[in-house]
């Protein structure tokens, strides 16, 4: 069982900056590939960003592409999340995931674990 827990949310200005961390508890960590997803209420998580195992590959939604900037540490068994030039459309819960391979890596119902999430508000 991995646990996850985010950290980083708040409540910036538009065009401000936030940096989300995901701590893993698993010494297994480098085994997974990492996602960050985003959920607004009566809408469906939706896939902002994943980090293969080796950091090898990144993949980007495409309104985040050029502003947001996935990487990993797996000696620390940390995600993270570099969100610049943020707007209010990203405000969120943002939640990290877990996943073994790659396949259908923007898919949320394909990971097997979840972060609690951490709340971040863009205002206008």
């Amino acid at each position: 069982q991995v646990q996850l827990v985010e950290s980083g949310g708040g409540l910036v200005q538009t065009g401000g900056s936030l940096r989300l961390s995901c701590a893993a508890s698993e010494d297994t960590f480098f085994m997974y590939s990492m996602g960050w997803f985003r959920q607004t209420p009566g809408k469906e998580r939706e896939f902002v960003a994943a980090i293969t195992s080796s950091s090898l590959n990144t993949y980007y939604t495409d309104s985040v592409k050029g502003r947001f900037t996935i990487s990993r540490d797996n000696a620390k068994s940390t995600v993270s999340l570099q969100m610049n030039n943020l707007k209010p459309e990203d405000t969120g819960v943002y939640y990290c995931a877990a996943i073994r391979g790659v396949t259908a890596i923007m898919n949320p119902s394909r990971y097997d674990y979840w972060g609690q999430g951490t709340q971040v508000t863009v205002s206008s």
